[in-house]
């Protein structure tokens, strides 16, 4: 049973990681209001491939809720009925959300799978707390934690939902971002409580201390970092995508704070690795943290040097949430080694 637990939990990561993976392709291409509405996207459950699905027709049955683009406005039909030869406005309602009516259908269709995504996750995450439920005799921790993982899932789909209605205010992106690395840690935490093993630990150093101020200065960068995509998204909308030489060209204090405090990111994760080489401690996974790091670091580079060559952004983004991932369950394992070291 706790194997086969095990194994569910970490296809739900996979299926966050791959929602994080197309949410920041929804940020790369600007597709963050492809779907004016929430849950659904312009009031369909399957959404439109072109603007004439969207205009008023003569002779049309409209379902309740479906919108409309008329004079740059979105329309809501109150109840179901068919069009007449003219637009009658008593059968429509204004959306009051907010007032962006435009229609992209590449936009539309990248923002509806990064939903159909969240709703798959969201489906594992409560699979995966049903299955808790057995081993809650066992093992408490495990069946609140997936619990709390369902409503975390809950309250990340009202955030998505709040970023639609805001149109993608900032602030709201940033907890949005955050949220799902919670959800991360979650996950982690309880795949981490599943294993299996047999080993003795090795000696154990006290680096505990040291791990958890990476992981949070880690976690500081993220917020900087969605502070600096934010403005590089203002400069795009102002620019175009033919003058990426000058989106950064007059950036603000939150760029440069983000650039400098990623060379104290580099310097700390390096004295970590080497703290867990001196001392020959068993982990591993300090091996990935330093991949990521490196390409991390390279993709900030391209961005900046070679003005943000195509997907430069979604990949770091990505290796972000990755990074952050494996510092937590690095963090956990060294918690649990210093744990069965002291009962030895």
């Amino acid at each position: 049973m706790q194997n086969n637990f095990r194994k569910v939990a970490k296809v739900a990561l996979a299926l966050v990681y791959l929602v994080i993976i197309a949410g920041a392709v929804v940020r790369g291409t600007g597709s963050g209001m492809g779907c004016p509405d929430w849950p659904k996207c312009f009031g369909h459950y399957i959404p439109p491939t072109e603007i004439s699905e969207l205009q008023w027709k003569p002779d049309t049955d409209i379902k309740k809720g479906q919108i409309i683009i008329v004079n740059e406005t979105l329309q809501v039909a109150s109840e179901s009925f068919k069009t007449a030869s003219t637009f009658n406005k008593a059968k429509w309602q204004t959306y009051t959300k907010h007032d962006y009516a435009q229609f992209n259908a590449a936009h539309t269709w990248i923002e509806y799978i990064n939903r159909l995504l969240g709703a798959l996750a969201g489906l594992a995450t409560l699979i995966l707390a049903v299955m808790s439920i057995r081993l809650f005799k066992t093992n408490k921790k495990i069946t609140i934690l997936s619990w709390l993982v369902v409503f975390g899932m809950g309250f990340q789909a009202w955030l998505g939902a709040t970023v639609v209605y805001s149109v993608l205010e900032p602030v709201k992106i940033t907890v949005h971002m955050v949220m799902a690395l919670v959800i991360v840690a979650f996950l982690l935490y309880i795949i981490h409580l599943t294993k299996v093993t047999s080993q003795n630990p090795k000696t154990y150093k006290d680096i505990i201390p040291l791990l958890a101020f990476v992981l949070v200065m880690t976690l500081i960068q993220v917020v900087l970092g969605t502070q600096v995509r934010q403005y590089v998204d203002d400069q795009m909308d102002v620019l175009g995508n033919a003058s990426k030489k000058l989106w950064l060209a007059n950036a603000d204090w939150q760029f440069y704070v983000h650039r400098s405090f990623s060379i104290v990111i580099v310097l700390l994760n390096i004295f970590l690795a080497q703290r867990i080489y001196k001392y020959k401690l068993d982990f591993p996974k300090i091996n990935w943290v330093l991949l990521f790091l490196f390409i991390e670091a390279v993709s900030g580079i391209a961005m900046y040097y070679f003005h943000f060559p195509f997907a430069s952004q979604p990949i770091h983004l990505v290796l972000a949430s990755l990074l952050f991932g494996v510092q937590f369950y690095l963090l956990l394992e060294a918690i649990s080694t210093k744990r069965s070291y002291k009962s030895l």
